[in-house]
């Protein structure tokens, strides 16, 4: 079975979602940089417990600890907005406030992948990647 996915980070994000729904505190997924990234962003913002990479053959495996055992996870949704059919690119004026700020986006932009509120305050637009709150 191949490990590659058409689009690994709503793969990420269901995993992420699967586990959360049936009480899983851990997943493991293969890494790469933009998962590694996005999954880093989502731990900035205290929506993740921890992200550590393991090294591994054939290739490094992203373990990602949604929740400590015994608490209730911080995630109550978690969506892909920008899709490999349907690219969805905001500029910095357009970039949606999520739950009126309890939530955020995840903003692909030329420096990097960063929260909707920093790309705003940098006045940087780039792909919708995610919403999350």
């Amino acid at each position: 079975m191949s490990l590659q996915s058409t689009d690994p980070i709503a793969d990420l994000l269901t995993r992420i979602r699967n586990a959360s729904m049936v009480g899983k505190n851990e997943i493991r997924v293969p890494s790469s940089k933009l998962k590694k990234v996005v999954a880093e962003e989502l731990k900035k913002a205290k929506y993740l417990t921890d992200v550590k990479v393991e090294a591994g053959k054939p290739r490094d495996t992203l373990v990602v600890t949604i929740n400590k055992p015994g608490e209730n996870c911080n995630i109550t949704e978690i969506n892909r907005m920008s899709k490999p059919g349907r690219r969805v690119y905001v500029a910095a004026g357009d970039i949606p406030r999520i739950k009126s700020g309890r939530g955020m986006v995840l903003i692909s932009t030329s420096q990097g992948v960063m929260p909707g509120h920093v790309a705003y305050k940098l006045k940087l637009g780039g792909e919708l990647l995610l919403k999350v709150y």
